[in-house]
């Protein structure tokens, strides 16, 4: 089940962000180009790997975050759920970084609990620098990143990606009880990852 609404997600966002010009799109080369071809890398498991039942959400970026809540109520068949602004700051005691330099931004912030475990998050972003507005602007909407969990693991995991030649910079915010960490991902995994010592 939990597979299941995993893979809904993903299906449904793929088409939200699917080209428009089907010809046009069919009529680009499947292959890379060289541009787009990194050098190899020799991947390793993780000594500590990130394990599957610590997976904890998926964020989706939109334009317009009002209209997702309710399409996304509609075919889950749930309330609309409430949408708030989260208010990113940088300070001493919860530091905010993008690209590893203090920032600031507002979030418009709607979480879906999909009852097994995971989550849901919708994100609009606001016309501030941030990870958000970055892949937006990039990619419009679609999946920013996925989320775990990992405990006191976190610094070692983080420096594992890291020395997988991962950037772990691309966002870092601290809260009350806990922190995240945005790793730019995207270009290897097709993804971002969200590393958390709890939720």
């Amino acid at each position: 089940m939990k597979n299941a609404f995993l893979l809904a997600a993903l299906m449904f966002v793929a088409s939200c962000s699917a080209p428009q010009n089907k010809a046009a799109d069919e009529q680009q080369s499947v292959e890379p180009t060289t541009a787009q071809v990194s050098a190899p890398v020799n991947y390793q498991p993780l000594p500590i790997p990130l394990k599957k039942d610590k997976f904890i959400q998926i964020n989706i970026v939109v334009a317009d975050i009002y209209q997702a809540a309710k399409a996304w109520a509609a075919l889950l068949d749930i309330p609309v759920p409430e949408i708030t602004t989260n208010k990113l700051r940088h300070s001493e005691e919860f530091p905010y970084t993008y690209r590893g330099n203090p920032s600031s931004c507002d979030l418009l912030v709607c979480t879906i609990d999909m009852g097994t475990g995971w989550v849901l998050e919708l994100h609009q972003a606001d016309a501030n620098e941030s990870s958000f507005r970055e892949f937006y602007d990039k990619h419009g909407n679609g999946v920013h990143h996925i989320g775990f969990e990992v405990g006191d693991d976190r610094d070692r995991v983080i420096q594992e990606l890291s020395d997988m030649g991962f950037d772990t910079e691309r966002t870092f915010g601290g809260y009350p009880g806990s922190s995240w960490t945005i790793v730019d991902s995207e270009d290897v995994l097709g993804v971002n990852l969200n590393i958390k010592p709890k939720r």
